[in-house]
């Protein structure tokens, strides 16, 4: 009997991770210490700009650091996203730049956690976590060989990777990509627990230098990526001049890329907004660390969950049918959560929504790798990914400029994500008639 879900998938990542002479598990080991190294990062910076000031003064520090989080994009999209285009064997060169460079700048950060110098090296490590999230994009399809195909669907039958081989490939990617998003998550949740007792028992300077020698072992690791093969390279640095052309015309791509993005930038507002809605909300109820733990470790574990259904319904269900539920059933849950806006089912509601992030996240991944053309894809992750990040930060602002309670903010959520939902089910429909 075939196994499915989240045992298959889970199965399907440790096999990858575990097995270092295919390139696609060398790419899964480079993501994992990636990012474990972006956690710790993030550990240090949420002490040292949030829990440690007054709500009042961590308002202040965490509206810059929401202006930080998108402006890299405007550094990786117009200027490093063609870099990634231009030469497929290039990509491995940005993925163990990227890593180099946070090597220094975490070292130098954790001497200027008191200083204004902090904010500029906040900036740049961002960049270069950016450049890597772009990049990473960008290779799966390459980097995810057939003989692997025929490997996965052998091991899970149906659970995301289907069973034909060329014609078929491109379905696998959502598999592929949820399978990258599970161990980032488990990475994330290991390198968060050891960084916090760092934080906790040492200070935040120390996390910062452990975030620098993780980065030293992914820059080892990204070394090691293999190189793609001859026709990936000319897939890469060889577009027709028709591509070109309709690339020109229709930077957004295909018809369903363009809706799947209006999609995934709903749901990147409702995590941005929901993850400071909960946040500030949580210090000013005067909350101890342990509610934040449990929120936290809610949201992970609804990732996992999530990550287990999209890989159970994926050759049942298309893409777009994901997106479309994803955001439906977050706006009920929003909905349920404005009944009883107390504490417990707030936190419960942040399960629930990593549940729906972790099934439209890669769905639309899949959508963009299977649409856009592969000399292409470097600079429409970039593109895609400012205007998710815009999202996401826009959502952001408003509970940390505004002071909401659970209830508005909940009954503004289950407004546009159900209303979202349903446009994008009609719209996307309409627009192939």
């Amino acid at each position: 009997m075939r196994r499915r879900g989240f045992a298959s998938l889970a199965r399907a990542a440790a096999q990858d991770l575990f097995d270092q002479k295919t390139a696609f598990g060398r790419l899964a080991l480079v993501h994992v210490i990636m990012n474990a190294g972006d956690t710790l990062v993030t550990v240090s910076l949420a002490g040292s700009l949030f829990f440690s000031v007054s709500p009042d003064e961590a308002k202040s520090k965490v509206l810059l650091y929401l202006l930080l989080t998108f402006a890299p994009f405007a550094v990786v999209s117009p200027v490093l996203g063609p870099l990634i285009d231009k030469s497929a064997n290039g990509r491995r060169i940005l993925v163990a730049l990227s890593a180099g460079v946070r090597v220094v700048l975490c070292w130098s950060m954790s001497m200027h956690l008191k200083s204004l110098w902090l904010f500029p090296e906040a900036f740049f490590v961002l960049v270069f976590s950016k450049l890597y999230g772009v990049t990473r994009g960008a290779l799966v399809p390459e980097m995810a060989r057939t003989d692997q195909f025929r490997e996965r669907a052998a091991l899970v039958g149906d659970a995301g990777w289907p069973e034909q081989e060329v014609a078929e490939k491109e379905k696998g990617f959502a598999g592929f990509n949820a399978q990258l998003t599970l161990l980032g998550t488990l990475s994330g949740l290991v390198a968060g627990s050891i960084g916090a007792g760092i934080l906790k028992g040492i200070g935040g300077p120390d996390v910062l230098i452990a975030a620098s020698l993780v980065y030293a072992a992914a820059l080892v690791a990204s070394l090691r990526l293999q190189r793609p093969a001859k026709t990936e390279r000319q897939k890469v640095e060889s577009m027709t001049q028709l591509e070109r052309d309709r690339q020109m015309l229709n930077p957004l791509g295909d018809t369903e890329v363009s809706w799947g993005l209006s999609a995934s930038a709903v749901m990147r507002f409702t995590a941005g907004f929901s993850t400071f809605l909960l946040a500030f909300g949580l210090r000013r109820e005067e909350a101890g660390l342990k509610w934040f733990a449990f929120a936290l470790s809610m949201s992970a574990l609804g990732s996992l969950i999530g990550l287990g259904l999209v890989t159970r319904v994926r050759n049942k269900l298309p893409e777009s049918a994901l997106l479309t539920g994803s955001l439906l059933l977050t706006g009920v849950g929003s909905a349920l959560a404005a009944l009883h806006p107390t504490l417990i089912v707030q936190v419960t509601y942040a399960g629930w929504l990593g549940i729906f992030t972790a099934i439209a996240q890669p769905s639309f991944d899949a959508i963009t790798q299977r649409f856009v053309p592969a000399g292409s894809q470097g600079r429409t992750f970039a593109r895609f990914a400012v205007r998710q990040q815009l999202l996401w930060v826009v959502g952001a602002l408003i509970p940390v400029g505004i002071s909401l309670h659970f209830k508005a903010g909940d009954v503004l959520l289950a407004v546009l994500t159900l209303g979202g939902g349903l446009i994008y089910g009609i719209g996307r429909r309409f627009s192939h008639q």
